[in-house]
């Protein structure tokens, strides 16, 4: 039994309920603001680290304290909203996301800037997973494997207005450590208020009552949770790069201090993310991992290309190519697994696959940060190529794998 098919509340409604549709954008709004707060911070580091004084240890730090605390929610609540509801467990994280966000608003100093970033981790920890699983749900009927792409799509969103809107204020508004998550504070409290009006739904009776408790994967779906996991983990794994690094990566490439100008760079990442999965969607899922994973290993050829002859056309033929890859992953990989989990088990096994790739993009990032420090940011990029190869072989051996059983099943 989904969410969606649990019986609505008897209690009496002081509020107007969104229809299906309306709450079919909602989640998908969760979603893009839940990317959009995780990737915030990503134009303001090189700013924390001149005013702060900041090592790249120190910025990178702050990336992962995100990912870590994501994965402390992701392991104790990873299956909450199959018991207490999507609606119930999307307020506690986007309100968590709200507060992290006020942190970073009024941040004096980088202890608040870490608070600040624990909070976000909680808030997307919570809110993330019910927003994908409701996106399923909430689809209409029959076409349940849109939501894999309209979640790519809003979450593509996301990036892009945390670089482009984060990049433009900070660089012509006043008060540039604060004003633009002013900004993200007032579209975060829009979208609750969308969350809030969405169906209230009681629990499913049959699942028992919630507790803590390990996440499984229903036997039937390993080898294809195992490909949706990798997938969904390259994808974030190269994201990481361009988030943890990337406004670095291209002051240094451009040679220019305009924070806009890198927000807008950096934003083709995230447009060529957003087409590739409006595109994508026509195709099947275990067709787009195979070719994610293809040009992804193309890309960190790319990547390594322009990192050493110094070139912004092959930058920008990086972010679109590396945009493309990620969306034909995370897509995939979503698509996989969100519309062949059991229903009843729909947020725990995508917490699952977004607990994979959270550890390790926490991971990536944090090792990155400490090899910029040591030894130089073209030795980092050198490491986060070798590792992130490795991924993708490994996503094209398990894509391989799955289409061979289905061929012969």
């Amino acid at each position: 039994m989904s969410t969606l098919d649990l019986p609505v509340s008897a209690a009496p409604q002081s509020r107007r309920v969104l229809s299906r549709r309306g709450s079919f954008w909602t989640a998908a709004a969760v979603a893009g603001i839940s990317l959009w707060t995780s990737a915030a911070p990503t134009t303001t580091y090189p700013l924390y680290a001149s005013t702060w004084h900041l090592t790249p240890t120190a910025t990178t730090a702050i990336f992962a304290v995100y990912p870590v605390v994501l994965v402390a929610f992701l392991l104790i609540f990873g299956q909450v909203s199959d018991y207490i509801g999507r609606r119930t467990t999307m307020l506690y994280g986007v309100g968590a996301m709200l507060a992290g966000v006020l942190l970073f608003a009024v941040a004096p100093s980088v202890g608040w800037v870490y608070a600040g970033r624990a909070l976000m981790g909680a808030g997307v920890g919570l809110a993330l997973t019910p927003a994908t699983a409701a996106a399923v749900e909430f689809s209409a009927r029959g076409k349940a494997h849109r939501a894999a792409s309209v979640t790519t799509v809003a979450t593509a969103a996301g990036l892009a207005f945390a670089t482009i809107v984060g990049g433009g204020l900070i660089e012509y508004a006043p008060a540039p450590l604060h004003l633009d998550y002013w900004v993200l504070v007032a579209v975060i409290v829009g979208v609750l208020g969308a969350v809030w009006r969405m169906p209230r739904h009681t629990k499913d009776e049959a699942q028992g009552h919630w507790r803590p408790r390990p996440i499984t994967v229903a036997k039937g779906i390993r080898l294809l949770y195992l490909a949706a996991a990798l997938a969904v983990t390259g994808a974030y794994a190269f994201g990481s790069v361009f988030l943890a690094l990337g406004a670095e990566i291209v002051r240094d490439l451009v040679g220019t201090g305009n924070v806009f100008v890198i927000g807008v760079l950096l934003a083709i990442f995230s447009v060529a993310t957003g087409t590739t999965a409006i595109i994508g969607r026509r195709f099947p899922a275990h067709r787009l991992v195979p070719l994610g994973a293809v040009l992804t290993l193309i890309d960190l050829g790319l990547l390594e290309l322009a990192a050493t002859a110094h070139s912004v056309p092959l930058f920008m033929a990086t972010t679109i190519t590396g945009g493309t890859a990620y969306g034909l992953l995370f897509s995939g990989g979503l698509g996989l697994i969100a519309s062949h989990a059991p229903a009843h088990h729909r947020g725990a096994t995508v917490s699952a696959v977004y607990l994979v790739a959270y550890i390790l993009q926490g991971a990536i990032a944090l090792t990155l940060g400490l090899v910029a420090t040591a030894s130089g940011l073209s030795t980092a990029l050198l490491l986060g190529v070798t590792v992130i190869g490795t991924l993708a072989i490994l996503i094209l051996a398990a894509a391989v794998l799955l289409n061979t059983r289905r061929e012969v099943s």
